[in-house]
């Protein structure tokens, strides 16, 4: 049976003085703990992402414009949109996971709450910002075919943008209570449907890459009010969610003050990669070259899901420990996912590369764009072991 979350893993009687048995015993529970908290948890990032993917792959078989135009779109819609919630959602993992180990329930409801309020105010400013990322693309020299057709496919995805903040906030408040089956379950019913939704917006209703952008809103729509159900009906959630409250509106500079630290970290990390696709509509070839490293980059957000993940759960290990009292199990919890995290990162380069000569198919017809990612994925995959290791590291700091 798995140890409870709450249960202490230094400072009470030992798992020596118990069973007889080794010191080791305290990693193999830690590592117990990680695993029963980070699977569900990579399982409901990876069907979350996945939901971006499916529409990407959709577009894809449009043509090759039709896959740059929305592969610029997305990246810029990462840059200064989707980056920006997550990372200030991530917030939650420390405020959230400190109040819940400290026995401060209520607090995780006023501390959602308030995460909602100032996420939605700051997805109004980015909408204002999308509205116009034709005429941005077109300044910074993007192909004129490519940046209206970019400009076109963002503003269908404005909803997204609201309801992917909604969602960040649900997911957070559920983890940092270890709750996180019904978020791979919703997530999962989610990125099934998706397939569904994309047919039709796309195919059946004719609206074509736009049709892919707003499937993404109703898929999120979709995620967010089955989590919301989830935490109003659920007995988990009684003694955390007791109800809106004025409180929310309370304390917001305070977390600006952790919010904006928290995106900055997530930020950097995933700008890195989305202005490369960003810069690769300035090069001679700009669909080719967009369409590619869009795939490439797509792929790597996938895998990254999985380090993003166990970046989270010891987040919310390290956060529950700290918050009662117990910094010895931080501490060992952040060695067990330190090893975790290279585990994954050297298995995930062996899968990338084993599979590089048929990835570029779910993405395209197009022979040069599958044989030129095949060409890319040997890179990629060295990229992501390093990569795999500063995301998991980087969970210990929110």
């Amino acid at each position: 049976m798995l140890p409870a979350m709450e249960e202490p893993l230094v400072g009470g009687r030992s798992d020596t003085e118990e069973t007889g048995g080794p010191k080791e015993s305290l990693v193999v529970t830690e590592v117990k703990k990680q695993l029963y908290l980070a699977g569900p948890l990579i399982a409901g990032c990876l069907l979350q992402n996945v939901v971006q993917m499916i529409s990407v792959m959709f577009v894809g078989h449009l043509g090759e414009l039709a896959l740059s135009s929305a592969s610029i779109a997305t990246s810029f819609a990462n840059v200064t949109g989707f980056s920006l919630m997550a990372g200030m959602a991530s917030s939650l993992d420390t405020l959230c996971g400190q109040a819940f180990g400290a026995k401060r329930y209520h607090q995780l409801g006023i501390y959602k709450q308030r995460a909602i309020l100032v996420l939605t105010l700051v997805s109004v400013v980015v909408a204002v910002l999308w509205a116009y990322t034709g005429q941005i693309l077109l300044l910074f020299g993007q192909d004129p075919e490519i940046a209206m057709g970019a400009g076109s496919y963002i503003r269908w995805m404005i909803p997204a943008l609201f309801a992917y903040g909604l969602l960040q906030c649900h997911v957070r408040f559920l983890q940092t209570q270890s709750i996180v089956l019904p978020v791979m379950a919703s997530a999962g019913v989610t990125a099934l449907s998706h397939v569904l939704v994309c047919w039709l917006l796309v195919y059946k209703l004719g609206l074509g890459n736009k049709g892919a952008a707003l499937a993404n809103a109703v898929s999120y729509l979709a995620n967010v009010s089955i989590l919301a159900l989830y935490i109003r009906v659920s007995p988990s959630c009684k003694s955390t969610w007791t109800g809106l409250s004025k409180e929310a509106f309370h304390d917001i500079v305070s977390f600006m003050k952790l919010a904006l630290p928290s995106a900055l970290m997530v930020c950097l990390e995933w700008w890195s990669f989305e202005l490369l696709v960003l810069l690769s509509g300035l090069l001679a070839n700009p669909k080719l070259e967009a369409s590619v490293l869009s795939i490439c980059l797509n792929t790597a957000s996938l895998t990254f899901m999985i380090p993003f993940g166990l970046g989270a759960a010891i987040s919310t290990r390290v956060s529950n420990e700290l918050g009662a009292g117990r910094p010895e199990a931080a501490r060992l919890a952040t060695r067990v996912t330190m090893v975790l995290g290279l585990m994954t990162g050297v298995t995930l380069g062996l899968i990338m590369i084993s599979v590089r000569n048929l990835w570029g198919y779910a993405y395209s017809n197009e022979k040069e764009v599958v044989e030129y990612i095949a060409r890319m994925m040997p890179l990629l995959s060295v990229s992501i072991i390093f990569d795999d290791m500063q995301c998991v590291l980087s969970g210990k700091y929110r």
